[in-house]
């Protein structure tokens, strides 16, 4: 038996307060599944499961702040557990969950009943698939899975998503499945549910079934659930059912042509925001941050003029053969450029600690910085950037954007960051000197791609031009281990057949 422990999500993370469990005592869970919601002071993030095995006791209730390293659930090995008939929650010895339709045999001898593939897969999607699907009214066995061996993912859900919301509105039945769950007596573990069970006096009142998304959503639009037609599984609200929170936005699937031939703004490129970020929350702890890094960090300022010409020549093969939504913007191509060079120059990649000390880090986690639609930033943290190509970059990209949006990060996302970059191209600047996101040393800017006149083999020309700065702890590196960076960066964005 393990323990699943309330984690560090951000360096200055000391406690963080139990929102939602996504999983239910008995749930098969894996490396990598969201099996719960956790709340910081920068935004509401999805807290992955780091062990194969069977959700045991729930320690930590929803609603309940404790500190970093508190023990929120215990997870069994999945060979602990029998596997019972009729039961969705089957253990397996080796800690998956393939799917299989021959008959089982449970620990009591008896037959488990036959079950189709699509219901298969329906059983084993991750705890954060089933959420999607039942806030959304999708029943899973009626969806076709894109992943290994035909397995039910998130994009699967979305797509099923926005052709529900692009067909004409209508009663919609509820899933079998869901009615049955909906006719259950309540069961031990469902007081973790919402938190009005929590607290419900005797005899105990009704409660509304709702999505946590929903709930916040009526939280700060002074919204009375109790008052809103739910359109989700047995009636539950689901976000677009709560009435000032308005149409739900479908992602953008594709970039558009303006934004693959013009750089753009990492901050801003995708993604579309909740009403959910508490504007002077959010302000109060940029001002806390950048008065500290600026009342403490020596700061050296450098800039340099990138030539973006076969950027963007390489940028437009690879898009012409790729499908649209596919694509890649310039930003992805500066993220890998600058994470490439964090590599090669690691004086600049880690962190300055207490104890007065450069520690330099093994791995580059690269920072982006997004800005809100409704004011103030946030910065989620692309893993590992070193080792992605640009496709994938521009996937990270899209993903952690929009999750900064909706303040639906995942654990993931909140890995310290080892450098950071900020991109306001799309608005048009020409430079951009951050302030250094501390314990870092290092923060890169940069700015708009422009046609600008240089010299080219002795003859005046015009050329697309990137301006990149880099705000540097003068305490870790001194301006030529600066330069040498910049330098690296540009070999890089002109020779992008490397990266």
């Amino acid at each position: 038996m393990v323990e699943f422990r309330m984690p560090s999500l951000g360096a200055d993370m000391v406690e963080g307060t139990l929102l939602h469990w996504l999983v239910h005592p008995g749930d098969v869970v894996h490396k990598g599944d969201v099996v719960a919601e956790v709340d910081t002071t920068k935004a509401a993030i999805e807290v992955e499961c780091f062990d194969d095995g069977v959700m045991g006791t729930i320690l930590v209730p929803e609603g309940k702040t404790v500190p970093v390293g508190t023990p929120l659930a215990t997870i069994e090995p999945a060979s602990d557990r029998a596997v019972v008939a009729g039961d969705t929650r089957t253990a397996i010895p080796d800690g998956r969950n393939p799917p299989s339709s021959r008959p089982a045999e449970s620990a009591r001898g008896e037959t488990v009943p036959e079950t189709d593939g699509a219901t298969e897969m329906a059983r084993h999607a991750t705890p954060l698939i089933r959420r999607l699907a039942q806030e959304a009214g999708i029943d899973l066995a009626t969806l076709h899975g894109s992943g290994p061996g035909g397995r039910i993912v998130r994009s699967d859900v979305e797509h099923a998503i926005a052709a529900d919301q692009r067909a004409t509105p209508r009663a919609r039945p509820i899933a079998a499945q869901d009615r049955a769950r909906s006719d259950e007596p309540t069961k031990p573990h469902e007081r973790f549910d919402t938190p009005e069970r929590l607290s419900s006096p005797s005899p105990p009142t009704v409660v509304t079934r709702a999505s946590g998304y929903a709930r916040r959503l009526a939280l700060t639009s002074g919204v009375d659930l109790a008052n809103v037609s739910g359109t989700g599984p047995g009636g539950a609200v689901r976000a677009r059912d709560v009435p000032t929170a308005g149409p739900v936005s479908e992602p953008r699937a594709e970039v558009t042509e303006s934004a693959r031939t013009q750089p753009t703004d990492t901050t801003r490129e995708t993604g579309v925001e909740a009403p959910q970020h508490d504007p002077v929350a959010v302000r109060k702890v940029i001002a806390a941050a950048m008065t500290r890094s600026k009342r403490t960090v020596p700061h050296y300022y450098l800039s340099s003029t990138i030539d973006m010409d076969a950027a963007l020549d390489w940028l437009e093969g690879a898009n012409r053969r790729a499908p649209v939504n596919a694509r890649i913007v310039s930003s992805a191509l500066v993220l890998c450029a600058t994470a490439r060079a964090a590599r090669a120059v690691p004086a600049l990649n880690g962190h300055w600690l207490d104890d007065d000390e450069f520690h330099p880090a093994s791995d580059v986690h690269l920072g982006v910085v997004v800005s809100l639609h409704g004011g103030g930033i946030m910065v989620p943290t692309i893993p590992d950037a070193d080792t992605l190509a640009p496709a994938a970059m521009m996937d990270a990209l899209r993903g952690v954007v929009a999750r900064a949006r909706t303040a639906r990060l995942r654990s993931s996302d909140a890995v310290p960051a080892t450098i950071t970059v900020t991109n306001l191209g799309e608005l048009g600047v020409d430079s951009v000197f951050g302030v250094i996101a501390a314990p870092q040393v290092a923060i890169v800017g940069f700015g708009a791609v422009t046609a600008r006149p240089c010299a080219v083999n002795g003859l005046l020309g015009v050329r697309p031009q990137l301006t990149a700065t880099l705000s540097a702890d003068h305490r870790a590196s001194d301006g030529a281990v600066g330069a040498r960076f910049l330098n690296t960066v540009a070999d890089y964005l002109q020779q992008p057949e490397e990266l």
